[in-house]
């Protein structure tokens, strides 16, 4: 089959997260038709995480492409670059306060800029309950997707934008996520300013961070009046079930935590005891480092499907960076064999280079140095 013009071929986005819902505003503003499909019932279906910062040389750059950036600077908090390191006392070991005017890479909620993404769209762009399962057909076209619900659509290409554990990464490599050894587990605070006035007051307008060596305690303010906090410790994957808990048992594993942090100060361990509802466990995977593929005309992947790395401050700026390259190399290009060429071979070396930086640098959330924002060794990636 001959590879169609980008204008006139069907382009399946597979995932509505930053990283698929930008490429498709981005093809949209180039006149070209795509469709999103996502395997919540809606929208609102869940809650989309904490929040993230948005950098001048990644992530900003795809969003002036989108043409949002003026509405992501109205919505982000440039006060969240505030950063505290702290130690296990809860004494202040570092502070980082944003200059006036510091715009470099503000803090915005997960959800709120999905939802700057979602309402950019033409009406209709995103198919929601629609959960693939497998990606059919010959290499060069067309290709079938095949959903839950027992439905096909046939289509010219398929971007895989669908997350840590990709179903369309299936269709063109054997790579497998694998666990790092450490797990998150997130605790939620909510009406911080009046219900958690010591954590308010601890956390300022950014994050505070503090680490043992061993285990460590991330809280990071929402929008809202909210705070999350990452309780972050090296553990088998299924720390809950072997310490004869269920993830439900929110005393439980409560009583489990302030254990394992008893020598840390009351003040610090607020941050495992007084939250508000469930702990929600996050093991932290990634791709086996180089990920490659041979190239596929009609597939192709962006974000962590393509290159699933440990939460160091990288992973949406590069999804949507990927995004735009993708969607530009698609409006900029005679046809979509000739745009996943030309996109893969400025994403693959670059995202490369990141993961060989940050692999098995999971643990580094656990260390009591300094980071070298915070004057520590500047030495490491």
């Amino acid at each position: 089959m001959t590879s169609p013009a980008p204008t006139a071929a069907r382009i399946s986005i597979i995932g509505a997260g930053p990283g698929g819902l930008t490429c498709a505003r981005i093809l949209q503003r180039h006149g070209i038709a795509v469709t999103v499909f996502d395997r919540d019932p809606d929208r609102a279906a869940r809650d989309q995480g904490g929040a993230l910062d948005l950098h001048a040389d990644n992530g900003q750059i795809a969003l002036r492409e989108a043409g949002l950036l003026e509405d992501f600077f109205r919505l982000s908090r440039p006060e969240g670059q505030e950063t505290r390191f702290l130690d296990t006392a809860g004494e202040m070991r570092a502070h980082l306060i944003p200059d006036e005017g510091d715009l470099f890479k503000p803090e915005i909620d997960r959800g709120q800029l999905r939802d700057l993404l979602l309402d950019s769209l033409l009406p209709g762009t995103v198919q929601w309950g629609r959960a693939l399962t497998t990606v059919s057909g010959p290499a060069d076209g067309p290709r079938t997707l095949h959903f839950a619900d027992g439905t096909t659509t046939e289509t010219d290409l398929v971007v895989g934008a669908d997350g840590a554990f990709s179903r369309v990464r299936q269709t063109i490599s054997p790579a497998v996520p694998q666990y790092t050894g450490v797990s998150f587990t997130e605790a939620w605070f909510h009406d911080v300013e009046n219900q958690h006035t010591d954590l308010s007051a601890l956390v300022g307008q950014g994050s505070a961070a503090s680490a043992d060596g061993q285990r460590g305690l991330w809280a990071q303010r929402n929008s809202g009046g909210h705070i999350r906090v990452y309780i972050i410790r090296k553990v088998p994957v299924d720390w809950i079930t072997a310490a004869g808990l269920r993830p439900d048992d929110t005393a439980g594993i409560r009583e489990h935590l302030l254990r394992e942090y008893g020598a840390w100060s009351p003040g610090m361990r607020q941050m495992i005891a007084d939250n508000d509802g469930l702990y929600v466990d996050r093991p932290i995977f990634a791709l086996p480092v180089p990920h490659t593929w041979d190239h596929d005309p009609t597939v192709t992947l962006l974000g962590d499907a393509a290159h699933l790395m440990p939460p160091l401050g990288v992973g949406v700026n590069l999804a949507i960076l990927d995004a735009s390259e993708l969607a530009l190399a698609l409006a900029g290009c005679a046809t979509v064999e000739e745009a996943v060429h030309a996109y893969e071979a400025t994403m693959l070396p670059r995202s490369t280079e990141t993961a060989k930086m940050l692999e098995g640098r999971a643990e580094d959330l656990l260390s009591d140095e300094l980071p070298p924002d915070f004057g520590g060794d500047d030495t490491q990636p």
